[in-house]
């Protein structure tokens, strides 16, 4: 029985489907288009699996989402998903179509190189989504507070306290008169907007804490927030990116799945260093970005965060202790090294997924209900 390798390339209301036949001579043709339904597609599978070959699909991840790699998986053959970004281009190549696109994948798959990306089960995709419209959440109040200060700013009206959005930034928003009323009522819009996105954020975020007690990644969760800098919040964060962090051999597999490790372009014996790749989530990025930054003050357990996680895993406060206590180090010897204060978090967000990949390699997520 020969295999079969089918390239897909998937749009909202189309599919161009292309097939590579077995063996490095085998044919690469473009077996057409159908509708993007879930009817079509488990025609073309029975269709394709008349003569009992094995099919192997794949497909570009992309706004379409899951759904697709559900109903193949489902139907018992392979598929995978791979990321758009490190598909292999042709400089010279100036024609790009669908079919071509489809063939590609095709000839891709069967030649073994494409790297399949990790695709979630619809629970934990819930919980991506539930993420990402907070993280949408905090952008728009970030835009809103941004329109507010611009607008202030082309009236010459600034605020001299000590810092902005406290309670008494917003008294003096609440003093500021306009003489035409048209300013009067666009001022008082973004300051509307901003009481509302944040208050939208905070039910997001009470949304996030009613769903994790039956979500999978529960444990580990908890197990996140011992460590210094993050809290529930930013442990969604991450591990509805990652999923389930054994599936990372090394803790340098981890940070280059955030990005966070420095790119090279080195020939011979020249050899480059440059900034972080900015590879994979770019909002676990920030976060991890954010953590990092409560580095900067010496390493100790407050009384409150004490009392949070009283109850927790030995084996896990003590690696939050250690981690504390080597990135608190870290933070200070590159800061008096002279190194900008971008460069120093970026380093210690680095190390820091170090220890998040150790704390996910003790503590294991609870079984998903089927």
């Amino acid at each position: 029985m020969r295999d079969r390798f089918i390239g897909l390339d998937v749009h909202k209301a189309t599919i161009a489907v292309a097939i590579a036949e077995d063996g490095r001579a085998g044919e690469i043709r473009h077996y057409g288009t159908i509708q993007h339904r879930p009817e079509h597609i488990a025609k073309l599978m029975k269709r394709l699996a008349a003569k009992g070959a094995g099919l192997h699909f794949c497909y570009e991840a992309g706004p379409c989402g899951y759904g697709l790699h559900r109903q193949i998986i489902e139907a018992g053959h392979t598929c995978i998903v791979v990321a758009p970004s490190v598909l292999p281009v042709k400089p010279g190549v100036r024609i790009k179509t669908d079919r071509l696109d489809a063939m590609k994948l095709a000839r891709l798959l069967r030649a073994g190189e494409l790297e399949a990306i990790w695709v979630p089960d619809a629970a934990h995709e819930a919980i991506r989504d539930l993420i990402r419209t907070r993280a949408d959440a905090v952008d728009a109040v970030k835009r809103s507070k941004q329109q507010l200060l611009s607008f202030l700013l082309r009236h010459g009206r600034s605020f001299t306290g000590r810092g902005v959005w406290t309670r008494s930034h917003f008294a003096w928003l609440a003093e500021q008169k306009f003489e035409h009323t048209a300013h009067q009522i666009v001022c008082q819009d973004y300051i509307n907007a901003i009481h509302d996105g944040q208050q939208r954020r905070k039910q997001l975020e009470k949304l996030v804490f009613d769903q994790l007690p039956s979500w999978s990644m529960k444990p580990v969760v908890d197990a996140l927030c011992n460590i210094r800098g993050i809290n529930v919040v930013a442990a969604t964060t991450i591990l509805s990116a990652t999923g389930d962090l054994r599936r990372f051999p090394t803790p340098t597999k981890l940070g280059s799945y955030f990005g966070l490790v420095p790119g090279e372009h080195s020939s011979g014996d020249s050899v480059h260093r440059l900034g972080i790749t900015k590879r994979g989530n770019m909002e676990v990025r920030r976060v991890l970005t954010q953590s990092a930054w409560t580095y900067r003050f010496p390493a100790r357990v407050t009384a409150d965060f004490e009392k949070q996680n009283f109850d927790a895993d030995k084996k896990v406060r003590e690696l939050a202790w250690r981690a504390q206590v080597r990135l608190c180090g870290r933070y200070r010897k590159l800061s008096a090294r002279g190194k900008r204060a971008q460069v120093v978090c970026m380093a210690v967000a680095r190390e820091l997924t170090c220890f998040i990949w150790e704390l996910g390699q003790l503590i294991e997520p609870r079984r998903a209900e089927p």
